[in-house]
């Protein structure tokens, strides 16, 4: 059973050390803050993840359920995108919609870079590809699915009781993201891994050639993917950090473009013969390493000594280059007989 669940375990710690700790926030003297974090980014990645794979929804119904996500931990958990001042940062003034009463820079920010890719998405890239032949499976079964839903929200709970000085979202605002996350939810758990992940074979994680893919080429290599992610993130996170610079809403156009861009580019590249969980894994280490990179020179929301702060980033930084070592020896090597990329692992 242990090691059925593994993966699953792996996942409950690894999105919030990554969310959290890799990234930079908090420093290595708040690893016991991993009570409550675990349940709430563990509880929510599980969540997401066993939903989308149950429903055979693919990736993009895990983009579309970690979006929601987003949108419930940062609506109803911190109650950070209804808010005018946050942190110490006056989102007022970073373009705010004034209908909607939130900043368009900090949505785009946090919700997407942030949570989507690197607290969901690219943490269950990487612990699909520490199992590769189970990559397109559940890893729970029902009791487990009730019991990470359970600590999600008891997690949630305990995040929002100590936001607690936060301000409510109105009846309106409530009203408008219940109802994005639910058509968000509706819409992730109607696709089915046919249609959006076509030409994947999901025992081994790789694509064999399909109809719809005649003519387009092959997919790219893992380094070309993996170079691709590292530039993707290394331009969000230096738009968003000369944001004062550059001004809110030029970096808001910057993060829809490359939202965009990469959504219409990693598309059409899984429909290529090829692209598979070596690709996939390629895009989630991209985002880990650019945490990696990014913890050192972001400030922790709990101060501590300078020298503890660049201890801890480097204990991270070198933990999540070792996994991502290990996760890549596991990956199927395509120049092998199919039989011996079968094996279960």
């Amino acid at each position: 059973m242990l090691k059925r669940v593994a993966p699953a375990i792996g996942l409950f710690f690894l999105s919030p050390l990554a969310g959290e700790f890799l990234l930079g926030n908090l420093p290595i003297t708040m690893l016991p803050a991993l009570i409550t974090l675990a349940p709430l980014y563990g509880g929510g990645a599980l969540l997401v993840r066993e939903l989308a794979r149950r429903r055979g929804a693919g990736w993009p119904g895990i983009v579309l359920l970690a979006l929601a996500y987003a949108l419930v931990e940062e609506g109803l958990v911190t109650r950070s995108l209804f808010a005018s001042n946050f942190a110490g940062m006056d989102l007022a003034a970073q373009a705010w919609l004034p209908g909607v009463g939130v900043s368009a820079w900090w949505a785009s920010f946090v919700l997407g870079g942030v949570h989507v890719a690197g607290s969901i998405c690219a943490p269950i890239a990487v612990m699909e590809a520490l199992v590769p032949a189970r990559a397109s499976e559940p890893w729970l079964r029902v009791p487990g699915l009730v019991v990470a839903g359970v600590l999600f929200v008891l997690g949630a709970a305990a995040a929002a009781a100590y936001a607690g000085e936060a301000a409510l979202p109105s009846v309106v605002q409530l009203a408008g993201l219940a109802a994005v996350v639910a058509v968000l939810a509706v819409t992730a758990l109607r696709r089915r891994t046919a249609a959006a992940e076509p030409g994947t074979d999901a025992r081994v994680g790789e694509s064999a050639p399909t109809s719809g893919t005649v003519g387009q080429g092959s997919a790219p290599g893992p380094w070309v993917v993996l170079g691709f992610s590292l530039v993707a993130g290394a331009v969000f996170w230096l738009a968003n950090l000369a944001s004062g610079t550059l001004g809110a809403w030029p970096v808001v156009a910057v993060d829809l473009a490359l939202y965009a861009a990469v959504c219409v580019l990693v598309s059409r590249w899984s429909r290529r013969p090829g692209w598979g969980v070596r690709q996939t894994y390629a895009l989630g280490a991209g985002d880990v390493l650019t945490y990696a990179w990014h913890g050192f020179p972001q400030p922790p929301a709990v101060p501590v000594p300078a020298a503890t702060d660049l201890i801890g980033n480097a204990v991270f930084a070198l933990a999540a280059v070792a996994l991502l070592v290990f996760a890549a020896v596991r990956l199927p090597d395509p120049s092998r007989p199919r039989e011996a990329a079968l094996r279960p692992q």
